[in-house]
């Protein structure tokens, strides 16, 4: 007699097609997250971080004092764009990764001239310290110092004047700093403002 084959050993093995189907959608999310990285990596290179002083501070609590790190950092695209950012954490990694996040939330947007300066004079203050800012000729560079430079150059302002008064404090002129450029405008939408014409407004 011979052996004839029966239904069992006809119907497929179920576990191989419960194996091929589980992997499919792992293989589609790996791809999906890939897609979705590479999109963030670009979003990500087109800002630049510069940290501007790391401090370790320390907070009296009842067994004694708990040390940590705090993180002035500033954040730009040098297309007009830029932000000033404080983190505070137990390691100064921490510290940088949040001072990073806190600059984004805080975004200032700076009207930019053709020459890569700034439309007017502007006058800032936080706290002790005033920033005056004035625009210069093309050639003429980043004329300041201190984490005032550090904001100009990441917001892609490259002709510049700026002086310190006051107090000589990083976070407090890189503030004023940042109040300054929140408070320029250009000729353009102060006419529009106005209900005038660029003619009338420069005579």
């Amino acid at each position: 007699m011979t052996n004839t084959p029966t239904k069992q050993d006809n119907q497929p093995k179920p576990e191989n097609i419960t194996s091929v189907n589980q992997d499919e959608p792992r293989k589609n999310n790996r791809k999906r997250s890939r897609r979705g990285d590479s999109k963030n990596m670009e979003r990500d290179s087109d800002w630049q971080e510069r940290v501007v002083q790391i401090r370790r501070v320390s907070k009296t609590v009842k067994g004694g004092k708990k040390m940590s790190f705090r993180a002035i950092v500033v954040v730009g695209n040098e297309k007009g764009q830029v932000g000033v950012g404080v983190g505070k954490a137990g390691d100064v990694i921490g510290a940088v990764r949040k001072g990073v996040a806190d600059g984004k939330k805080n975004l200032v947007r700076v009207p930019l001239t053709p020459n890569n300066s700034i439309p007017t004079l502007s006058l800032g203050r936080n706290g002790a310290a005033n920033v005056l800012i004035r625009p210069a000729a093309p050639g003429t560079g980043v004329i300041a110092g201190g984490s005032i430079r550090t904001v100009l150059e990441l917001a892609g302002i490259k002709n510049v004047l700026a002086k310190r008064l006051g107090s000589k404090t990083p976070l407090n002129n890189a503030r004023a700093a940042m109040v300054a450029l929140s408070q320029l405008r250009t000729h353009k939408s102060v006419s529009r403002e106005r209900g005038i014409s660029l003619e009338q407004l420069y005579s």
